[in-house]
């Protein structure tokens, strides 16, 4: 009897020195709760954000009337876009070299009765200015006759302000010699047919345009901006010829300008 009465004491001293030691081990083998704050990426947020911000500025410049000068730099010597927006939201941009090649300078004008393009004198037309009338003030340039520069200041600035519009929007460094706030806007679509070109967008905090990179090139606002007028005026008397188109004529085709006369240089058929 005292013989297992010492045995079990024995028993009952070696659990009580191991018991301890397993379960020390056992907590040592379990997972540390980890004290550091979850890491998201800011990314996503961010580029939320400056979608936000253009949309903004883009809305501004919806409302802002003035009139500016833009140097446009290319592939081909600079140019001096002049934007006109009126206080009746009526339009204007003349684009020289616009049209024939880049030999022929032409203004777009949306006015209250229509879209028009306008040949201005220059040494591809030395002929005096003559309109002629696209379509509706709403309804978009032909590709054909299209010089594209005009966009940024008139109907792409409706799709920078849509939120639904196939967009991706993050900040951007300004282009050379530009101010303003910038957004780099790319598609993403997968059609062909995309709202906009993309590239980069700058703008005032007053919403006026500062610098614009498109496939055309880079226009950047040339000194300070003018008051607007009441509405634009046309270059020229309306008439019932062709409008210029943006290529050059091909050899033997008429490149005849909106009052019905070919340019100097032109080939007659």
């Amino acid at each position: 009897m005292h013989a297992h009465l010492r045995v079990a004491r024995r028993l009952a001293g070696v659990l009580t020195l191991t018991l301890p030691v397993l379960l020390v081990a056992c907590a040592g083998n379990q997972p540390t709760a980890s004290t550091s704050p979850v890491q998201t990426d800011p990314v996503p947020a961010v580029l939320d954000a400056a979608r936000d911000e253009l949309a903004a500025l883009a809305a501004a410049a919806q409302d802002r009337h003035f009139t500016a000068r833009y140097t446009l730099t290319g592939d081909g010597p600079d140019r001096t876009i002049v934007v006109t927006s009126a206080n009746d939201d009526t339009w204007r941009v003349d684009v020289p070299g616009g049209a024939l090649g880049g030999t022929a300078d032409v203004s777009l004008a949306a006015t209250a009765d229509g879209l028009f393009q306008c040949a201005l004198p220059s040494p591809g037309r030395p002929e005096p200015a003559s309109c002629v009338r696209l379509g509706d003030p709403t309804d978009a340039v032909p590709r054909r006759l299209d010089p594209r520069v005009q966009h940024p200041f008139t109907d792409w600035l409706e799709v920078l302000t849509d939120r639904r519009a196939p967009l991706a929007v993050s900040p951007a460094r300004p282009p050379t010699g530009a101010t303003g706030a910038c957004y780099s806007v790319d598609s993403t679509s997968a059609s062909l047919n995309a709202p906009l070109d993309v590239g980069i967008y700058c703008y005032a905090p007053d919403g006026t345009p500062t610098a614009v990179r498109i496939v055309v090139g880079t226009l950047v606002l040339a000194g300070a901006v003018g008051p607007a007028p009441s509405t634009v005026e046309l270059a020229g008397p309306v008439t019932g010829g062709e409008p210029l188109g943006v290529a050059a004529p091909s050899p033997g085709e008429s490149s005849a300008g909106p009052d019905g006369s070919t340019p100097a240089g032109a080939e007659t058929p």
